[in-house]
């Protein structure tokens, strides 16, 4: 096999060789309290996936943090399939960036994959000092070696899109990956595509906004973002800003896995919509709209129409699938995008969500659904919130999921994830015909947690997956 020759470095020489790999037995997910009313420390929890151990579905490993409210989110790798051809470096260290703290939790899973512990901890002073950045994101590992994490913010909470760079080895703070004085109004995810010299980013908003909840009135103010931007990855600086018509709140960015590809998605949150990007023959990028979820008309909801809220997206490792997760609605669905111009719907399923039959929400007005879902009940447990975070296993065949979006929002739209806790699911996925079905035997309740009801987040395997893996 590819991946066992003498000079390789971590991950797989390519995204078709990555769905060969091995299938996943553990799962990494950070878990809040933050918001909750539990004065307690977020952890990173291990969950056992391997079907034939007797713990599967359960937490068996809980790291808990030195410091509370951290707000643990999105978290990266030290290095991963970028470094494929470097022998000399291995994926041992995650990171966890804190989005309200701005700390940084350096985490050994090597030595004991099933019993992580804490390697080493970046504190913001040090960030702050060195890149005047704040409110931490997304994490990716570069092909040079190093570890660049996104911020949303300065550390006043206004908004700025920078980024900052940590020495892959040491995991100090070396400075900001853009030129000085180059950073974006404001920021989110990243993703970048050097045989296109190019990196795109996304954007929230600013830290002070969106921190404490959501406000109606910020989005009529302007203060949602609604941009993308567009780097050079080799001079370090944005060259283009791309507007997006209906696009509000994009967050997550995804390229095709194909590093020769020139083209990917972006699921814009409040805009409920999907779109393109794309280089064009002079070199610039475009970017057009190719799903629209509509609102629905109801009764008993903090609006008149409830947008789905498209909160995360995946592609399958073949380029094949797009996945992406309705919050607000409860649905997750699945495109064929072998027409990446024309998206075809091959699956749906609903996970909860704000619009189920006996809830407080009455829907009005449908263009989708002829009557409202049914309650979610897995395993005797009625699934709080709706589906969120996915990682889709490596051959494409499986999805988990997780409800939790972030604290203060949760808190505002699905109360009684705060009172219940989140929950892990698993979706098994029909890669011929497409469809999705709920795995009824796998259930990770975190309501039931030692020290009470958590917040589960991003999900992330040992050997890395399509979020995460960044080919070159």
């Amino acid at each position: 096999m590819a991946t066992k020759c003498g000079k390789c470095g971590p991950g797989y020489p390519s995204p078709l060789e990555a769905m060969k790999g091995p299938r996943e037995e553990l799962v990494y997910l950070p878990c809040i309290y933050r918001n909750t009313g539990t004065e307690a420390p977020d952890y990173l929890a291990t969950v056992d996936v391997n079907p034939k151990s007797p713990q599967y579905s359960q937490v068996i490993h809980r790291l808990p943090m030195p410091n509370l409210k951290d707000e643990l989110h999105h978290s990266g790798w030290n290095t991963c399939s970028s470094c494929f051809g470097d022998s000399t470096k291995s994926r041992t260290k995650l990171l966890l960036p804190s989005l309200i703290s701005s700390r940084v939790y350096v985490v050994d899973v090597a030595t004991e994959p099933r019993a992580p512990k804490l390697h080493k901890v970046v504190e913001p002073e040090e960030i702050h000092a060195k890149c005047d950045l704040s409110y931490l994101h997304t994490s990716h590992c570069l092909a040079s070696g190093e570890v660049m994490i996104s911020a949303l913010g300065d550390p006043r909470g206004n908004g700025k899109g920078g980024f900052v760079l940590l020495d892959g080895e040491t995991f100090e703070v070396k400075g900001t990956w853009e030129q000085p004085g180059g950073a974006a109004p404001m920021g989110y995810d990243f993703w970048y595509q050097p045989r296109h010299n190019v990196m795109i980013s996304t954007e929230w908003a600013a830290p002070n906004v969106l921190r404490d909840g959501f406000n109606p009135a910020d989005v009529e103010a302007g203060l949602y973002g609604q941009h993308l931007y567009v780097w050079d990855w080799q001079r370090h600086e944005r060259v283009q800003t791309l507007t997006l018509q209906d696009g509000l709140i994009p967050l997550e960015i995804r390229f095709l896995h194909n590093p020769a590809a020139d083209q990917g998605f972006v699921g814009c949150a409040l805009g409920s919509n999907i779109q393109r990007f794309y280089k064009n023959q002079g070199g610039t990028w475009s970017v057009e709209k190719v799903i629209q979820v509509p609102p629905k008309k109801v009764k008993g909801w903090i609006l008149p129409e409830m947008p789905s809220l498209i909160t995360d997206i995946l592609l399958s490792l073949d380029d094949r699938f797009l996945y992406f997760s309705n919050w607000l609605h409860g649905d997750l669905r699945q495109y064929d995008i072998s027409d990446p111009k024309r998206p075809r719907l091959v699956g749906q399923i609903f996970l909860g969500g704000s619009i189920v039959k006996g809830g407080p929400v009455q829907v009005l007005e449908d263009q989708e659904l002829k009557c409202q879902p049914e309650p979610l009940v897995v395993k005797g447990k009625r699934v709080a919130g709706g589906p969120q975070m996915i990682q889709l296993s490596l051959d494409g065949t499986r999805l988990y999921v997780t409800t939790s979006l972030y604290s203060a929002w949760d808190k505002q739209f699905y109360p009684d994830l705060i009172r219940e806790g989140s929950v892990m699911l698993q979706i098994d996925v029909d890669t011929v015909r497409g469809g999705l079905k709920l795995n009824p035997n796998f259930l990770v309740d975190f309501g039931k947690e030692p020290l009470g009801p958590a917040l589960a987040h991003e999900l992330r395997y040992p050997g890395g997956d399509c979020s995460s893996d960044i080919w070159l």
